[in-house]
């Protein structure tokens, strides 16, 4: 089964609608949808390495507009439910000591989650439900998720078939692994927030 839909993937990347499909996962990926956009980044860099830059531009230009998404996500909907939630509880001060401190190292949190596989919606939410500044938010993204598409994308450019002949052989054991790293950033967002 992980075969044939590897190989539907490969296909699939040098569709000439593949990249319209990477910008709506990518954009989705920021803002609601759990699954990263470098399981189509990947393949088709791969299938097309000689438009590697020009994927990664377009899954980075996706990533920061649903992240953006995800931003009006926290923005709007927190004042319609957070707000009146914390204050029933009476923690609307907690929340105020909480988005003080997120917004003193906001730039920092984006970056990093923008870089690693903490989802990356948790974060663009919680910017807007603590009205980080929008500039900083934009700036730390387009850094982040640019340096991370961009240098997946040099490396597949680069070491093209070998990595290539690396993700088909072990194609199973990397599979596993991916629901793993994405499994405990969601696990480390319930601990840590």
């Amino acid at each position: 089964m992980l075969r044939s839909a590897y190989d539907w993937t490969m296909k699939f990347a040098s569709h000439e609608h593949a990249l319209w499909a990477l910008f709506f996962v990518a954009f989705i990926e920021s803002s609601v949808f759990p699954i990263p956009p470098d399981i189509l980044l990947i393949p088709m860099i791969l299938a097309c390495r000689e438009k590697a830059w020009k994927i990664a531009a377009v899954c980075t230009l996706g990533s920061v507009l649903g992240g953006l998404a995800g931003y009006g996500i926290g923005f709007y909907l927190f004042e319609q439910f957070g707000r009146p939630i914390f204050e029933f509880y009476g923690k609307l001060d907690k929340f105020e000591d909480f988005q003080a401190m997120y917004n003193e190292w906001g730039a920092w949190v984006v970056a990093m989650a923008g870089l690693t596989p903490f989802p990356y919606k948790v974060i663009t939410i919680a910017s807007g439900v603590t009205a980080l500044n929008i500039g900083t938010f934009v700036i730390a993204s387009i850094l982040s998720r640019g340096a991370r598409f961009f240098i997946e994308a040099w490396l597949l450019w680069y070491f093209g078939d070998p990595i290539r002949e690396f993700i088909e052989k072990y194609l199973g054991i990397l599979i596993t692994g991916g629901f793993v790293v994405l499994f405990g950033g969601f696990v480390a967002v319930k601990f840590l927030m």
